[in-house]
């Protein structure tokens, strides 16, 4: 059996991350209104961020393929894939050490190259083709459930394709976002992220759509895991980790 992904991103959080207090004016509203205060915040700091609708198919691979490595490895590795087979159907008959030369750029590449394999193998034996449209028409619980039920996907990845590829209501949560979330002290250690995000956003795919982008764009430049850049952060006036480390 092949261990969720999500398990080794979420794992132990460094203690440096993890805000003991949530912060006075997140607890002071109500959740909706935390969040969208958040969404504004960070879209005050980035603009207006596009978000196109994705293929869910070939969305679910490059999420598998973006596990543990950067988005530009993730591109280079889905590019290198279809060049070597044409398409994914190919990439399903392919040898699994095929496969892993093919996305060698992109890290990890025989855990992944076996994953793509054995998803691929699962849609086809369970749709008869290589096309998840299927899940739109399943409720939001139902399709997570199917995709959740693939080797190797996690929540992240089963999210990521609901939200971006169907526009359905779930809120995926990657290490910067879960790394950001738990220092403004909406997130504890201890809490599953997934269900504590989705638990305090408003079902709005288009809100959440922009503020999982932000988030991550937050954690990358600015929330960054050792010495984050706080003074430049349109969120650290009503953080509850820089309040107790200042």
């Amino acid at each position: 059996m092949i261990e969720s992904p999500d398990r080794s991103i979420f794992g132990s959080l460094n203690s440096s991350c993890t805000a003991r207090a949530a912060s006075p004016i997140l607890t002071g509203m109500n959740p909706e209104k935390a969040m969208r205060w958040i969404a504004e915040r960070l879209h005050d700091h980035y603009g207006e961020i596009s978000v196109t609708t994705s293929n869910p198919l070939e969305e679910l691979i490059s999420t598998i393929l973006s596990q543990n490595t950067n988005d530009t490895n993730r591109d280079r590795a889905y590019a290198s894939l279809l060049s070597h087979f044409g398409d994914l159907d190919k990439v399903r008959q392919a040898p699994i050490e095929k496969i892993a030369k093919a996305i060698q750029v992109g890290g990890l590449h025989r855990q992944k190259s076996s994953r793509i394999k054995l998803v691929l193998e699962r849609i086809m034996r369970e749709r008869g083709s290589l096309d998840l449209s299927f899940l739109a028409d399943l409720p939001l619980d139902r399709a997570m459930a199917w995709l959740l039920a693939s080797p190797g996907v996690g929540k992240k990845t089963a999210g990521i394709v609901m939200l971006f590829s169907f526009g359905k209501p779930y809120f995926p949560v990657d290490t910067h976002i879960r790394r950001v979330t738990t220092r403004l002290g909406l997130v504890e250690e201890r809490d599953d992220p997934h269900q504590r995000m989705n638990a305090l956003l408003p079902p709005d795919p288009a809100l959440m759509r922009r503020l999982h982008l932000q988030l991550i764009h937050l954690g990358r430049e600015i929330c960054h895991p050792r010495r984050p850049e706080c003074p430049t952060c349109p969120l650290s006036d009503h953080c509850a980790w820089r309040t107790e480390t200042s």
